[in-house]
């Protein structure tokens, strides 16, 4: 019992972080805003005329703000859930008394 805080806020924490850290790659790998901007001037479809390249460029770019924009919550989602895990202990113990 005595144990529990220590565990918490050292081993605990740092599985929680590389949980965290797993979560987040694991989301940056679904969204892969980087993989989309290496294709940014890459046509759709074989599309080379002008047209097909003007909305291939467009529609990726819409793709890439839509998934960075993604990207970011989640980012804040891990931050928020880690943070959570470090305050839970504190607010048992505020709540408890």
């Amino acid at each position: 019992m005595f144990y529990f805080p220590l565990w918490w806020y050292t081993k605990g924490a740092v599985h929680a972080l590389r949980w965290c850290l797993n979560l987040l790659k694991r989301g940056n790998e679904n969204l892969a805003p980087s993989l989309w901007l290496q294709n940014l001037f890459v046509p759709m479809f074989g599309q080379f005329d002008w047209q097909g390249r003007v909305l291939s460029f467009l529609m990726r770019l819409v793709q890439i703000l839509a998934r960075t924009v993604a990207l970011a919550v989640w980012i804040g989602l891990c931050l928020i859930l880690f943070l959570s895990w470090l305050a839970l202990p504190i607010l048992v113990v505020y709540y408890a008394i």
